[in-house]
């Protein structure tokens, strides 16, 4: 039986580096990415490195292959406890 006590674990977001590395291995660089999706300033997908951004976050693990939820796992925690908590 579990302890009451027991520390809960909490998800891992990978890297920024990482991410930028498992990009380049697909032939891809965040400026690339970017341009592709159709923004002008080569850098708009480095801000989901930085902060919360599901649209950018789609786009990069669309294409490492990788779903959002595993690359940024905290905080898609965060958003289904938010989302749960207002129910």
């Amino acid at each position: 039986m579990k302890e009451l006590n027991e520390t809960k674990k909490t998800a891992v977001d990978w890297h920024r580096e990482d991410i930028k590395a498992a990009l380049a291995k697909k032939g891809w660089s965040l400026r690339q990415l970017s341009l592709k999706h159709g923004y002008s300033n080569g850098g708009t997908l480095k801000n989901a490195l930085d902060r919360p951004w599901v649209k950018g976050e789609r786009i990069i693990a669309e294409a490492i292959g990788v779903p959002a939820e595993i690359i940024w796992a905290s905080r898609y925690e965060r958003r289904n406890h938010k989302k749960y908590a207002n129910r």
